[in-house]
């Protein structure tokens, strides 16, 4: 079994996810109780402590995929953030589960559907709003 990276969330995000795990349906996302894991674990600080190397809600991030080992860049939403437009990915999807939390350099193995796994490499986090001095609403 893989060792999982130490991750770290925000106050306000933990409390937001805590919340939405809370109403959203088990068939909308099957995949809940690995992201309520992972909260459970995570480090939890204030967000004008967060480091700058690190994915929270909001946050945009380059990292790569296994298997297939493709790049991506994309930002981190909840779900009634998604538009249609380009570049973003749902909390409620199992790469953006897996980005949370971590560290440039880090990487996880993470569920996905049907009894597949991923493994997220984060390579850069390129935007953070925590570091843009944006007050998250």
């Amino acid at each position: 079994m893989q060792t999982l990276p130490p991750i770290t969330v925000t106050t306000l995000d933990s409390a937001r996810l805590y919340a939405l795990l809370g109403r959203l349906p088990a068939s909308a996302f099957p995949e809940a109780e690995a992201l309520e894991a992972e909260l459970a674990r995570a480090a939890v600080l204030e967000p004008q402590d967060m480091p700058p190397d690190v994915v929270t809600m909001r946050s945009t991030a380059r990292f790569a995929m296994q298997p297939g080992g493709r790049e991506f860049e994309l930002t981190l939403c909840y779900p009634d953030e998604l538009d249609g437009s380009p570049g973003k990915v749902s909390i409620t999807a199992p790469v953006g589960s897996a980005l949370l939390g971590l560290a440039v350099g880090q990487e996880i193995a993470w569920p996905a559907p049907g009894g597949q796994q991923i493994t997220v490499r984060l390579m850069e986090v390129t935007w953070q709003p925590e570091r843009a001095g944006f007050l998250r609403l």
